[in-house]
C-alpha cells in the first residue's frame, strides 16, 4: 500500500472533512439537547438525507448490488418493501412523534418518551426499552465496525486488526466530538455522497458494456430468469421481503432525526427529498447489480475477484471503470454508508445511558455540561465494546443483526405508531407491545416457522397486544389532554 496511492489520499481527505465537520458541530454544542438532538434545529433538508443516510449501511453498496448480481430482480422485493415501509413511516409518525415528543416533556429518546407519554412513574417502560435499544444497537454497531474493517482491508491490504481500529477510529471521533449535529451534517454530506457514487456507476456500467440493449441482450444470454421478478420465490418469501418496510415504524436513530426537525412544517418538505433521494439510491443499486452481470460476462477474466465474494461488485467495478481518483472518490462512499449508520447508532446508544439512566436514576441534578460529557464518555464506552465484539470477525454474535431490524420493528414500531394515532392508548398497553412484541421475533427465529420473517409476526402480535391491554384499562384524563394538544399542533402545523 504506497501513501501516493490516489484511493488512501480520497479516503484520508474523506475522513479529515468529517472530522473537521465535528470540531464544527462542537461549537453548537452547550448542553445536553444538542448533543441529543441538536437542539431541535435540523431543516428540512438535512433531516430528509440524515434520515436516510443513517438508514442505508454497507448493505446498501455491498449486499442488494451483490444479491442483485447473483439472482437478478427477484432480490429486488426487498428494495419495494423499504420504499413503502419508509414513506409511511414519513406520511404518518415524523410529524406527530416530532410534535408529541415535545408535548411531552420535551422527550429527547424514545424511552424518554414513553416514559412521559405514558406517565410510567416506576420507571419499568423506559429500562425495558433502553435495554433493548442498548442490546440490539451493540450488536448493531460491532457489524457496522467490521463492515468497515471489510473495506480498509480489501482497498489497502491492511491486517484485519488495524483496519478495525482505521474503520471505526474517525466515527467514534467527530461522534464523541460534536455529538447529534456533528453525525447530521456528516449524514447530510455522506447521503449526498452515496447518491452521486450510485448514480454515475450504473450509467458508466451501461457505456461500457454497450449501451441499453446490448446489456439487456447479454444478461439475458446469462440466465433470462434475471428479468423474472418471481424466480426462485414464494408467497411467504416475497411476504417476508417486503415485511422490511415494516421496520422503519420502530428505529430509533431514525426516529431520532423526525424529533429533531426544527418544526412539523418542515416534515413534508423533507419527505419529498428523503424518499425521492431513497428512491434513486435503491435503483441506482439494483442497477449496478444487475449490469454487473452484463459486464463480468463480457469480461470473465475480470471477474475473479467477484466470483469469490459476490458483494464486491461495486467495488470492482468502480476500480475498473474509473480513473483511481474517481474510484477512490466512489469506494469513500461505502465509506460514508457505514460510517453514517455507525454513528447514529453509537449516539443513540450513549442517549439512552445519559438521559435513560445516568440523568434519571444516578445524577438528577446534572449540570448541562457534565451531561454532555457523560454523553461524550458513553460514545467511547458503546464503541470499545462494539470493537470487541467485532475485534472475531466470524463471532457469531454478528448473525444476529440479520433480526435486529425486526427486534426494533416489532418492540417498538406498534408501540410508536399506535401511540401517535390513539389517544386511547394505556401505559401498560405500551409495555406488553414492546414485550410481546421483542419475544415474538425471538421465538419465531428460533423455530423458524413457516418460513416467514419474524418481523411481521412480532409487529402484528405487538399491536393486538396493545389493543387489547389498553382496553382493559383506561389513560388518564392528563395523558387524553396532552395528546389531544399535541395532535391540535401537528394539524395546525401541519
Amino acid at each position: 500500500m504506497s501513501v501516493s496511492n490516489p484511493t488512501l489520499i480520497t479516503f484520508v481527505i474523506y475522513i479529515a472533512a468529517m472530522v473537521l465537520i465535528g470540531f464544527m458541530a462542537y461549537r453548537s454544542t452547550n448542553n445536553l439537547s444538542d448533543y441529543i438532538l441538536g437542539g431541535r434545529s435540523l431543516g428540512s433538508v438535512v433531516t430528509a438525507l440524515s434520515a436516510g443516510a443513517s438508514d442505508m449501511s454497507g448493505w446498501l453498496l455491498m449486499g442488494l448490488p451483490g444479491a442483485i448480481y447473483m439472482s437478478g430482480l427477484s432480490e429486488s422485493w426487498i428494495a419495494i418493501g423499504l420504499i413503502i415501509g419508509a414513506y409511511l413511516n414519513w406520511l404518518f409518525v415524523a410529524g406527530r412523534l416530532r410534535v408529541q415528543t415535545e408535548h411531552n416533556g420535551d422527550a429527547l429518546t424514545l424511552p424518554d418518551y414513553f416514559s412521559s407519554r405514558f406517565e410510567d412513574k416506576s420507571g419499568l417502560l423506559r429500562i425495558i426499552s433502553a435495554v433493548v435499544i442498548l442490546v440490539f444497537f451493540t450488536i448493531y454497531c460491532a457489524s457496522g465496525i467490521v463492515a468497515g474493517a471489510r473495506l480498509f482491508e480489501s482497498t489497502f491490504g491492511m491486517s484485519y486488526e488495524t483496519a478495525l481500529w482505521a474503520g471505526a477510529a474517525a466515527t467514534i471521533a467527530y461522534t464523541f466530538v460534536g455529538g447529534f449535529l456533528a453525525v447530521s451534517w456528516t449524514d447530510t454530506v455522506q447521503a449526498t455522497l452515496m447518491i452521486f457514487a450510485l448514480i454515475l456507476t450504473p450509467v458508466i456500467v451501461l457505456i461500457a458494456t454497450g449501451g441499453v440493449d446490448t446489456t439487456f441482450a447479454a444478461i439475458e444470454l446469462k440466465d433470462a430468469a434475471n428479468f423474472d421478478m418471481l424466480k426462485g420465490t414464494t408467497f411467504i418469501g416475497i411476504i417476508s421481503l417486503m415485511g422490511w418496510g415494516l421496520g422503519y415504524f420502530g428505529q430509533p436513530h431514525i426516529l431520532a432525526r423526525f424529533m429533531a426537525a426544527d418544526s412539523v412544517k418542515s416534515i413534508a418538505k423533507a419527505r419529498r427529498i428523503s424518499m425521492t433521494w431513497m428512491i434513486l439510491c435503491l435503483v441506482g443499486t439494483c442497477a449496478v447489480g444487475f449490469f454487473g452481470i452484463a459486464y463480468f460476462s463480457a469480461h470473465p477474466d475480470l471477474a475473479g475477484p467477484v466470483t469469490e465474494n459476490h458483494e464486491r461488485v461495486f467495488i470492482e467495478l468502480a476500480k475498473i471503470l474509473f480513473n483511481p481518483w474517481i474510484a477512490g472518490v466512489l469506494l469513500s462512499a461505502i465509506l460514508a454508508a457505514v460510517m453514517s449508520t455507525l454513528s447514529c447508532q453509537l449516539l443513540v446508544c450513549s442517549s439512552a445511558l445519559t438521559e435513560d439512566f445516568y440523568k434519571t436514576f444516578l445524577r438528577k441534578g446534572a449540570s448541562q455540561v457534565e451531561l454532555v460529557w457523560v454523553g461524550r464518555a458513553m460514545v467511547l464506552l458503546v464503541a470499545v465494546v462494539a470493537i470487541l465484539i467485532a475485534s472475531n470477525p466470524e463471532n457469531r454474535v454478528l448473525g444476529l443483526v440479520s433480526y435486529a431490524w425486526a427486534g426494533f420493528g416489532a418492540a417498538f414500531g406498534p408501540v410508536v405508531l399506535i401511540s401517535v394515532l390513539w389517544k386511547g392508548m394505556t401505559r401498560n398497553g405500551a409495555l406488553a407491545g414492546i414485550l410481546v412484541g421483542a419475544i415474538t421475533v425471538v421465538v419465531w427465529k428460533h423455530f423458524s416457522i413457516w418460513g416467514l420473517y419474524e418481523i411481521i409476526p412480532g409487529f402484528l402480535f405487538g399491536a393486538l397486544a396493545i389493543y387489547f391491554v389498553s382496553k382493559a384499562g383506561s389513560p388518564s384524563t392528563a395523558m387524553v389532554s396532552r395528546f389531544e394538544a399535541a395532535d391540535e399542533a401537528f394539524k395546525a402545523g401541519h
